[in-house]
């Protein structure tokens, strides 16, 4: 299980047994099955008249790919654009078939093959840009849903408060005195659930789900970037160089303390410094100034001649 879903699901069960157990006199009177129900059926109620069955089907999945902790593949795919890259610099087209055939990552096999088939480097950027939007508008409409039972949850918890009031009015006469706290906790619970729901489960999935799609999207970039080097047919050095700085830009932006691999760092290529920048410039500028003052001087004499 997710690490940060796992500690957060804990804390969640441990504030509710403090609310429960020890700030409220009777625990029972915040379960509430009938309250629970309004809000639970009317939310997926809703979510089933807004979005196509197949979209609403797939919650269930996606809840899945929450809890999991999903395992990401970034530097397999760098070594093997970097394998591959090698290959093609060569010349081994067959070599890059068959490395291609062990590929378990479908978009770069898509690119790779792109680059096989001799396609326009800008027909590859199109169709791999085309995927990657595609994956985004896919996963963030799946994020979507789980913003709508969000905003779905708080409304229902509402409807069952104005409910228990309405019930509520009917036996204010006295004959029923003994119904009137029933309706009044079915009044509250409702908003208490549907407040929970919405801010404890609905809204905390969409923003894993929408932080996951950022962090695909750029993985796809990164193997795009290398796919687009091997169709130009870069040096494979330049290759692994570029896409291991990718993939220190990709930690960097994921974790909070971001950290490159030991093995990138004993691997890592050393580039001669180039020459200073100023000092050339300087050089040039003093070239140019001395010859015109010789300019200058030969003219002079020239004027000296001509007037003796």
């Amino acid at each position: 299980m997710n690490p940060s879903t796992l500690i957060g699901m804990l804390a969640a069960l441990a504030l509710l047994i403090y609310v429960l157990l020890i700030g409220a006199e009777d625990p029972a009177a915040y379960i509430n099955l009938p309250g629970l129900a309004i809000v639970l059926i009317g939310t997926l109620a809703a979510t089933f008249i807004a979005y196509p069955l197949r979209e609403v089907l797939r919650v269930f999945r996606i809840f899945g790919i929450v809890l999991r902790n999903e395992k990401t593949y970034l530097h397999d795919d760098v070594e093997e654009l970097i394998r591959i890259s090698k290959l093609w610099f060569k010349g081994d087209l067959k070599a890059v078939e068959r490395q291609l055939e062990m590929s378990s990552n479908p978009f770069l096999r898509t690119g790779v093959q792109l680059v096989i088939d001799i396609a326009p480097l800008e027909d590859i950027l199109a169709l791999l840009q085309w995927r990657i939007a595609r994956l985004r508008a896919r996963e963030r409409a799946e994020a979507q849903i789980f913003r709508s039972m969000a905003s779905f949850a708080p409304a229902f918890g509402m409807i069952g408060t104005l409910l228990g009031l309405i019930n509520m009015m009917f036996i204010l006469d006295g004959s029923q005195i003994a119904q009137i706290g029933q309706y009044m906790g079915v009044a509250l619970i409702t908003t208490f659930y549907g407040i929970l729901l919405a801010n404890l489960i609905f809204k905390p999935i969409a923003v894993k789900l929408e932080r996951r799609t950022e962090q695909r999207v750029q993985m796809m970039n990164m193997v795009l970037e290398g796919v687009v080097l091997i169709s130009q047919k870069r040096n494979p050095s330049f290759v692994r160089e570029t896409l291991r700085s990718f993939m220190a830009q990709y930690q960097d932006d994921i974790h909070d303390q971001p950290e490159v691999a030991p093995e990138l760092m004993t691997q890592a290529v050393e580039v001669p410094e180039p020459a200073n920048a100023s000092q050339a410039k300087s050089e040039a500028v003093a070239a140019v100034a001395v010859e015109q003052t010789a300019d200058m001087a030969s003219s002079v004499d020239g004027m000296d001649k001509t007037v003796k």
